[in-house]
Order: C-alpha cells, then sequence, then structure tokens
C-alpha cells in the first residue's frame, strides 16, 4: 500500500468525505469503524472507482482495549501510516446530571482517549520516519463552554490545544498536525445528538466542503482550519472571547433548546 490515510468514523459522514477525497487523489486507505456492512460498501465503491486499495478495520473505539487492537493489525499487516485523520465522536444533547452516565463515558473514551491513544501510537512510527501528517477532527464548540452539551464541548476542547500542543512540539520535523473545526454539518451528528432540533442545525454545511477544507488544509500543514460556519456563526465565534462570560452562556443555553 502507498501515501496511507488511515480514517476512523470512516463509515459515514465527513469521515467517508475523506476518504472518497484520499481515494480520488490516488491513495490506499484504512477504514476503521463500528459498521462492517458500510465499510464494506465503502470499499467495494472506492476500489470500483478510484482503483485505490483499501483495507477494513471493524472496531468500536469507546471501547479502550479495541483501539490498540487497530494499531496492532495495522503493524501486523506490515503498512505504514503516512496520514491519520481522528475522525470518530459524537456529541449528546441534555442537563450533564440528567443524561445516562454511560453514554458521556464512552463519549469521553472516544473524543478524547481514543483520539490520544492513536495519535501516540501512529506518531511514533511518523517520528521515526520523519515524515506524516495528522488531521484530528474537533469543532468550533471547542472556542466556547457548551451548556446543554457540556461534556461534547469539553471534549473538542482538548481535541483543538492537544493537536495544536504537539504540532509545536513537532516545529522542527516534517510532520504536521491539523486541528478541523467545523461547525454544525449535515451529517448523523444532529440526529443522534439530538442536536438537529435546535436553532443551531438550521443551516447545515455539506459534510463534503468540511472534509475538503480539513484535507487541504493538512495537506497544507495548517494548524487550525475553521469550516462550515455561517456568517452569523462566524460573528459569535470571533466575539465569544470579548462577550461576558453570563452572557455568552445563556445565548449558548438558549441556541441548544429543542424546538
Amino acid at each position: 500500500m502507498k501515501n496511507v490515510a488511515l480514517i476512523t468514523g470512516a463509515s459515514s459522514g465527513i469521515g467517508k468525505e475523506f476518504a472518497r477525497i484520499h481515494a480520488e487523489k490516488g491513495g490506499d486507505l484504512i477504514v476503521v469503524a463500528r459498521s462492517e456492512n458500510k465499510l464494506i460498501e465503502l470499499k467495494n465503491e472506492l476500489q470500483g472507482k478510484y482503483k485505490t486499495e483499501v483495507m477494513i478495520i471493524t472496531k468500536d473505539l469507546s471501547n479502550l482495549s479495541e483501539v490498540e487492537e487497530v494499531y496492532q493489525e495495522v503493524k501486523n499487516a506490515n503498512v505504514d501510516v503516512d496520514i491519520l485523520i481522528n475522525n470518530a465522536g459524537f456529541g449528546g444533547l441534555g442537563k450533564f446530571h440528567e443524561r445516562e452516565w454511560e453514554k458521556d463515558l464512552a463519549m469521553i473514551n472516544l473524543n478524547i482517549t481514543a483520539l490520544t491513544a492513536l495519535t501516540r501510537f501512529f506518531l511514533d512510527d511518523m517520528v521515526k520516519r520523519n515524515k506524516g501528517k495528522i488531521l484530528n477532527v474537533s469543532s468550533t464548540a471547542s472556542f466556547l463552554p457548551g451548556p446543554m452539551q457540556a461534556v461534547y464541548y469539553a471534549t473538542k476542547a482538548y481535541v483543538t490545544f492537544f493537536s495544536n500542543a504537539i504540532a509545536q512540539e513537532l516545529h522542527d520535523t516534517n510532520i504536521t498536525v491539523t486541528a478541523l473545526m467545523p461547525g454544525a454539518t449535515e451529517t448523523g451528528f444532529g440526529s443522534t445528538s439530538g442536536m438537529d432540533k435546535t436553532d443551531l442545525f438550521k443551516d447545515t454545511a455539506s459534510p463534503h466542503s468540511v472534509a475538503m477544507d480539513g484535507y487541504n488544509g493538512m495537506i497544507a500543514g495548517k494548524l487550525d482550519v475553521i469550516s462550515g460556519l455561517t456568517f452569523a456563526q462566524t460573528l459569535m465565534v470571533k466575539a465569544a472571547p470579548l462577550t461576558p462570560k453570563k452572557i455568552l452562556l445563556k445565548q449558548i443555553y438558549d441556541m441548544q433548546q429543542e424546538k
């Protein structure tokens, strides 16, 4: 396999679009998700259209024992990962004390721990080769506190600042780390999290445009890529540091009420 991109959460949404973009550019793929049937469909599509080589790994990355298994399967296949795209993640709407703890714990495991572990495993190999690119999918939520999605917003803040920090640590290498921060995007995230019934998801970006922005930013070695924001959302993000926190919290709280 050549020019290999490993993509988590590749069975749908932005992750699937990353896979299509990379295959169109002639790269090979390792696609990771829970749904084997969806990964097989994606493999058949990409191999048929682009003649690219696609390796499937079926894992639930919220189960931490399965995270290292991904790395071991890649090593056992004797494949070098040139690009790591940590895309898998999910959110959930509701007051923190009323939500099911098991769901929030799984969110932390997937959004933070799995992403960190996979970065650690594959980055070590990239450093030895002094070559590689990492794209971590965060969110514009990472700039803000998120009442009604307290855990999700906090996990994405971790992703952004973790990515930025290790990017600086690697400044004297040929390895780059990029954080992609989409706004509301037309994927299964909205319906899964319940956000599709809120004002924040009135105007959603296409997953292809978000993935393209992130992929191109990663190739260019950018630190941060913001994508998919409406004009009003852009203004809100820019104004956030200057807005009194109590006012900002109420604004976000109101925007995340189900209509």
